[in-house]
């Protein structure tokens, strides 16, 4: 029952995703111009000439974006017995200031070397150009990125590390190969962006799973999470027309 219930999970959410990842990275491999030489857009307009259709077509996003963590929470929590969901994963707030500083500071740990990896991958070509937003300047773009960012970061660390790391171990699997298979999940749904976001998202995934098992608690993974996307998509924004490497 629980090795039919992660395969649905994952068929609903990140697994889906993963499979059309590789798709899409085969699609842009075999095309004529070099793969660094293509741009993925991360974040695009729906309807860039009608901003209030847009606004909605990007909240829909962020809705749709959390729900499949929450039925990952929700099967979780009906079979956890007296347990909550919310201390089983460390969602809870009793560890506020540990979260919120530990979250900073895994940001920075892998956000620097993260961003030195993407060029360094553009640079050898097996990587595509990151457009990482595309919005319209209009007043409620800002805003919008860091919702998609939080809600990016709440699908990937309570599906990918909170839910399947939980499972893969209540199913016999031993910690190293629960961890090598939570890594390479994040790594192949990224692979859309070439080489590069596999191997660099796959080092990340050992890192925030090894987190996992030492302190039990995603609360400081999905603010690290956050604080990384909201850079990416805001900044990006900002500087696009400021920066050559951009």
């Amino acid at each position: 029952m629980l090795r039919n219930e992660i395969l649905l999970v994952l068929g609903v959410s990140l697994g889906q995703s993963a499979v059309s990842s590789i798709l899409s990275f085969i699609d842009l491999a075999s095309r004529p111009k070099p793969l660094s030489h293509q741009t993925i857009t991360l974040n695009p307009a729906a309807t860039p000439d009608r901003p209030w259709l847009d606004l909605a077509f990007q909240m829909y996003r962020v809705v749709f974006l959390v729900v499949p963590a929450l039925l990952a929470l929700h099967l979780l929590n009906r079979t956890l017995g007296e347990r909550s969901v919310r201390d089983v994963l460390g969602l809870n707030t009793q560890r506020w200031r540990f979260d919120l500083g530990t979250g900073a500071g895994l940001a920075a740990l892998i956000g620097i070397p993260g961003l030195g990896l993407y060029l360094a991958a553009r640079a050898l070509g097996i990587n595509a150009n990151l457009a990482a937003a595309t919005l319209s300047p209009v007043w409620w773009s800002g805003p919008v990125l860091a919702l998609l960012a939080i809600a990016n970061a709440v699908l990937e660390e309570v599906v990918v590390v909170g839910y399947l790391m939980t499972r893969l171990r209540e199913i016999g699997w031993a910690t190293p190969v629960a961890v090598a298979a939570s890594a390479l999940l994040r790594g192949s749904y990224h692979l859309y962006q070439g080489v590069g976001g596999l191997i660099g998202n796959a080092a990340m995934g050992v890192v925030f799973a090894l987190f996992f098992v030492r302190f039990k608690r995603i609360g400081p993974l999905i603010i690290a999470h956050s604080l990384l996307d909201i850079v990416a998509f805001i900044g990006y924004t900002a500087l696009v027309n400021r920066v050559s490497w951009l």
